[in-house]
């Protein structure tokens, strides 16, 4: 597998930040300030910068967990993860637990979680369509689902079509089954944040923190890019510090 392009500032403790659907300069800004306390490692999942191509042409979080196995062994990292990216690192954190010292997890589109609750099964509809018919899907679902993930350019070509493109036949969300049990067991650290802007993904993250036994952290005010919360940079910090000092060296 080639290696994935990792950005790194700061100093101190790593902290590896895995992005979903949008880059790492957008999923991150807000956090800037931890570089003064931390190592910042932003990675590169497949297809985004200088990071090698998708595997087949399409977005997958097994692949993904491969890639993110590597760069967690070798640095032993906290973890801070969003949407998509969140797929790919539970997957590690299940099979090799030792490699990560505290998980962040925002937002991920784990909808068995929540399985009974309809509007996380009209989230689930929606984004399916879209990663199944890319930008031919109904327009209003396109729309929909772009307003809800926090696309930039809305209704207009440029950033928003190309993360569509760059999404369009991924492996679909609905399919990831991370052994959760596994993780909880292992005592991983963990921290679980939304940003109140969506009951689906609320549901979601309730799942997720009783699954895990983990916090709990609702941080409003910047929709699904949670890190640009107020106070989140904050709140992530003292996370990171309290679960720094847990983890065994």
């Amino acid at each position: 597998m080639e290696a994935l392009t990792i950005t790194e500032c700061g100093s101190g403790p790593a902290v590896a930040f895995v992005h979903g659907g949008a880059g790492p300069r957008t999923t991150w800004t807000g956090l800037e300030s931890l570089s003064a306390h931390w190592t910042l490692l932003l990675v590169h999942r497949r297809g985004f910068g200088t990071s090698p191509p998708p595997v087949g042409g399409r977005q997958d979080f097994e692949v993904d967990a491969d890639d993110l196995e590597a760069v967690f062994r070798e640095h032993r990292p906290h973890v801070v993860a969003h949407s998509y990216g969140v797929l790919g690192t539970l997957l590690v954190a299940a099979r090799a637990p030792e490699s990560v010292r505290s998980l962040t997890l925002i937002e991920p589109p784990l909808y068995f979680l929540a399985a009974k609750d309809p509007e996380v099964a009209r989230l689930q509809r929606i984004g399916d369509e879209v990663l199944t018919q890319g930008l031919d899907a109904d327009p209003d679902i396109l729309r929909e689902f772009l307003t809800l993930a926090g696309a930039p350019d809305v209704g207009t070509e440029g950033v928003s079509d190309a993360a569509v493109r760059r999404a369009w036949g991924g492996r679909l969300p609905g399919e990831a089954r991370p052994d959760l049990d596994a993780v909880r067991a292992a005592g991983i650290p963990a921290l679980v944040a939304s940003g109140g802007h969506l009951p689906a993904l609320e549901s979601i993250c309730d799942g997720l923190a009783d699954a895990l036994g983990a916090r709990r952290l609702i941080a409003p005010g910047a929709g699904h890019f949670v890190p640009a919360a107020p106070g989140f940079a904050d709140q992530l910090t003292r996370f990171l510090a309290s679960a720094h000092r847990r983890a065994p060296r």
